[in-house]
């Protein structure tokens, strides 16, 4: 209960910070937002953040407050590999998102009709060209850290979809390693099957919505270091 009613008491904190800040650009809220609420929102909205079927709770394990400054410089960088995903990436559903250190963090969507053939797991030709772009996004940003997750409708047992999402999951985090993005970013690789839908598995427009793959990128504590580096200087 006490664990509960701080999340609250936090979450209402960055709430009334954000509120009266209106004229702040998204960068400079994420720098309020690591400062006011630091390893506490952390806690608190890594237990929300995954919960609500549309995020997954990523974010490095720093388990310190990030400043004001160096929220401000991670959040331009996400701003940026984010506008450049955007652009460059077809058929891609580009998000910014918060992770569990209440910063920053970029969220791409690919649906998997766009990525695979209905119930296989071998990327189609097309879509090999647009994840070979978003590979070379992932290597001049070496220092985000990058979460992929494969999600199903509800069609088929568990264990079916569990095995389809984690296979999908597995040939893009693949793909994008072999065009050059760092096996070392790849951080989680897992597959969600229908556990977290986007929207009704009731519809053949919801169900085609909850099949896609999700990639996250994040500040990994490499890059939480140097921007904090950044921030004294």
């Amino acid at each position: 209960m006490k664990k509960l009613n701080l999340v609250l008491i936090v979450l209402l904190s960055a709430s009334i910070v954000l509120t009266g800040c209106k004229s702040l650009n998204n960068a400079a809220k994420g720098g309020l937002i690591g400062a006011g609420t630091g390893a506490a929102i952390g806690a608190g909205i890594g237990v929300l953040i995954g919960k609500d079927g549309k995020s997954a709770a990523v974010g490095a394990a720093i388990g310190t407050a990030v400043g004001t400054t160096a929220g401000v410089i991670i959040g331009k960088k996400m701003d940026k590999a984010a506008a450049e995903t955007a652009a460059q990436v077809e058929n891609a559903k580009v998000e910014t998102i918060e992770d569990v250190n209440g910063l920053k963090a970029v969220k791409v969507t690919f649906d998997s009709g766009i990525l695979f053939e209905f119930n296989k797991s071998v990327l189609n030709e097309p879509s090999k060209a647009a994840l070979a772009k978003f590979a070379d996004i992932l290597i001049k940003n070496p220092t985000m850290d990058i979460a992929v997750l494969g999600h199903t409708d509800n069609v088929g047992s568990l264990e079916a979809n569990k095995k389809v999402s984690l296979a999908r999951a597995k040939v893009v985090a693949d793909y994008l390693v072999a065009n050059g993005a760092a096996r070392t970013q790849m951080k989680t690789v897992e597959g969600r099957d229908y556990s977290m839908p986007v929207a009704s598995n009731e519809t053949v427009e919801g169900r085609a919505q909850n099949r896609r793959v999700e990639v996250y990128m994040y500040a990994s504590e490499k890059m939480i270091e140097d921007a904090q580096k950044e921030a004294t200087k």
